[in-house]
């Protein structure tokens, strides 16, 4: 085993997560303040407590989790979806997803959900990972499925597609097509590009 394992800076696969968790410990919050609260979104600043006992101020943006589904049909394509986004001022290709914003909703009942409301179908989940979209200043994560055995089904009543939602475009496409689109840098949303890889190398793709 090297040095930096023998010094508690790496934690080997299998073993648990006690010394990443009392290493977290020994950063502690001096104080908390709520800077915006938006519709999905409450910005905070957090004065932290390094270990050596340097105060340092970090912007965190709450957010609900999400979820994401990659939709395989039986012949081999994935269905994605072009949405524009306008963070990044253009349209991107995309898996169906959706935050988890409805209260008590179980994560496989929002991705069915989903999955009805941005491509008029359901599946058979399976559970691929939950990731945190970006851990340096925003609590969110996002569970990916995937997404098989896709039967048609229309979306709850009194679904109606809003905004962006509304100009939203379905596109099939063959799993490997999406997965070079991925490499080529023309598919860069992080959960699709998660999702896509997953399921291609569990296809052997």
């Amino acid at each position: 085993m090297s040095d930096a394992a023998d010094n508690g800076d790496v934690v080997e696969p299998g073993s648990t997560n006690r010394q990443q968790d009392l290493r977290a410990a020994d950063f502690t919050v001096a104080s908390s303040k709520v800077t915006h609260e938006g519709m999905l979104t409450t910005l905070r600043v957090d004065t932290v407590r390094m270990p050596d006992g340097e105060a340092v101020e970090r912007e965190i943006a709450q957010r609900p989790n999400a979820v994401a589904m990659v939709p395989l049909t039986d012949d081999g394509e994935v269905i994605l979806v072009r949405q524009y986004r306008h963070a990044v001022g253009g349209h991107e290709l995309e898996i169906p997803a959706g935050l988890l914003d409805v209260d008590g909703e179980p994560e496989e009942d929002a991705a069915q959900r989903e999955l009805a409301e941005e491509i008029g179908a359901t599946g058979t989940l399976r559970r691929l990972i939950r990731f945190h979209n970006s851990s340096g200043w925003s609590d969110e994560a996002t569970i990916v499925f995937s997404a098989t055995d896709l039967t048609e089904a229309t979306a709850p009543d009194g679904f109606v597609a809003e905004g962006e939602e509304a100009a939203m475009t379905v596109v099939r496409m063959p799993l490997d097509d999406a997965v070079a689109a991925v490499h080529r840098n023309e598919i860069t949303d992080a959960k699709t590009v998660i999702g896509l890889l997953l399921v291609a190398t569990a296809a052997g793709s």
